[in-house]
């Protein structure tokens, strides 16, 4: 059973994100019921990223926030099923959390269920 979850793991993770002709680095980022696929984004420090995020269709609000000021990077954005663009340029290499910050009264948040990835950001 750990092996099968290291292979479902293993593909939740970007791989390091090369930049395109423009020096910036993309990655498209989908959520869902209590996920970010990938979980883990990898990417390298000075260099501009641009996340491409959206969340499947239903009535679930989402939200993508990545709290990591020492690296320069704050991001709190809305999801919908039509993909926003989410622009940073990390300063700081480490591992940062991804998480939704959406809650209902009186019960567990999605970041508690699971809906939480990381931010590697190399040198």
């Amino acid at each position: 059973m750990t092996s099968c979850a290291s292979i479902a793991f293993a593909q939740e993770v970007s791989a390091p994100s090369k930049p395109e002709a423009d020096g910036v680095q993309r990655i498209i980022v989908t959520s869902g019921s209590y996920f970010f696929k990938p979980a883990r984004i990898v990417v390298r420090a000075n260099v501009p990223v641009e996340l491409l995020a959206s969340r499947e269709s239903g009535i679930t609000p989402h939200n993508l926030v990545i709290q990591a000021p020492e690296a320069g990077v704050m991001v709190d954005q809305e999801l919908a099923s039509d993909p926003k663009k989410i622009a940073f340029t990390a300063t700081k290499p480490g591992t940062y959390a991804i998480y939704c910050s959406k809650k209902l009264p009186f019960m567990a948040g999605h970041r508690e269920k699971g809906m939480e990835g990381v931010l590697e950001v190399l040198p």
